[in-house]
């Protein structure tokens, strides 16, 4: 199968590779680009550091010893991985999503801890609003995802041609963004036709708002859950 993915380049590539691995022809064509903001981490000393995504771990490696020794709960695996290649040893790893971090970070961290988030510019509330009423939370906006001015000219053709089989969906931003994009260059019947995999309810939102038919929610919100729609036959 020819296999759509938006994400940023670098976790593009990953995921190509897994793609391939599994015998798919990945069309990389990214719609996001991640960009460090150059907003300073905050002074002062935190109890506990938070990381909703990878995107973020080469903002925190650039502090320095910093906050190397400071308790980490990641996200998710993936994140976790890359926290620990970039010598980041004190983890907890969450289940993938913002809800199931919040549970952890309530359940191991006691009430009144100062937090740092190293997060992105465009970010849901749930972690915050979460954690609010029990934990002081600060948020380092360490990078933020500029968006393409135009849809890729290879997936451009690759919809005029009919010749993609699906779509992979990581982030609500990146698919209203592929849905904006295509919209504007006509192409819209063509995109909506294809089988849609998405991470999350909210990661499909857009697409089912936009009129898509065949929009698929991973069991869990992983690469792995995701992929096994596309080798279920989603």
């Amino acid at each position: 199968m020819r296999v759509l993915v938006t994400r940023p380049q670098h976790e593009a590539e990953r995921t190509a590779e897994r793609l391939r691995a599994l015998g798919h022809a990945p069309l990389v064509a990214p719609l996001l680009t991640i960009a460090p903001t150059g907003e300073a981490p905050p002074e002062g000393a935190f109890d506990a550091l938070l990381v909703t995504s990878a995107n973020a771990v080469p903002m925190l490696a650039s502090c320095g010893e910093r906050l190397q020794g400071v308790p980490v709960f990641a996200v998710g695996e993936h994140t976790a991985s890359c926290l620990r290649e970039a010598g980041f040893t004190n983890l907890a790893v969450g289940e993938g999503d913002a809800a199931a971090l919040a549970r952890l970070v309530l359940e191991r961290v006691p009430p009144g801890a100062h937090l740092l988030h190293a997060a992105g510019r465009d970010r849901r509330p749930e972690l915050a609003t979460a954690l609010a009423a029990t934990h002081h939370l600060t948020v380092w906006t360490a990078y933020e995802a500029v968006a393409a001015a135009a849809l890729p000219e290879p997936l451009a053709e690759a919809l005029r041609q009919g010749s993609l089989d699906a779509a992979l969906h990581y982030s609500p931003r990146s698919a209203a963004l592929l849905v904006t994009l295509v919209r504007a260059s006509g192409l819209v019947e063509a995109l909506l036709h294809l089988p849609h995999l998405c991470l999350s309810a909210n990661v499909a939102a857009p697409l089912r708002q936009a009129g898509g038919r065949r929009v698929f929610v991973a069991a869990r919100p992983d690469e792995a859950s995701l992929l096994a729609l596309l080798e279920n036959g989603a």
